[in-house]
């Protein structure tokens, strides 16, 4: 009895694995087994790169606000700490927004919490 392989779905395989290689240098583009090394190592910092995004831009709306609220005479964890007390739920980047592009709301806000 003939041995049985699926080409097809061998080729699909592999074809959907170069074809997401495609760009890159060298052997990376077009050998297989390198081509699917550097395409799982490269999902995988996609994947690591989609959390750390996250990070940096709650690190960069903090620092926004904290810049925004010294110049009123608040640190960042005093204007938290009062926001949480007066009940208002704004998140950092809606507060960083607000701290960059409409100063004078913000102003506005500290003046409501103080």
């Amino acid at each position: 009895m003939p041995r049985s392989v699926n080409a097809v779905a061998s080729r699909a395989r592999r074809k959907r694995i170069l074809k997401a290689a495609k760009g890159f240098y060298g052997k990376r583009k077009n050998v297989y087994t390198v081509a699917k090394n550097v395409m799982e190592k490269g999902l995988t910092y996609k994947y690591v790169g989609r959390k750390l995004k996250k990070r940096e831009y709650r690190t960069l709306w903090i620092a926004r606000i904290n810049a925004a609220v010294r110049q009123e005479g608040l640190t960042y964890s005093q204007f938290i700490h009062l926001l949480n007390e007066k009940g208002i739920g704004l998140d950092r980047k809606v507060l960083a927004d607000l701290a960059m592009n409409e100063p004078e709301s913000f102003s506005k806000l500290i003046a409501s919490v103080k």
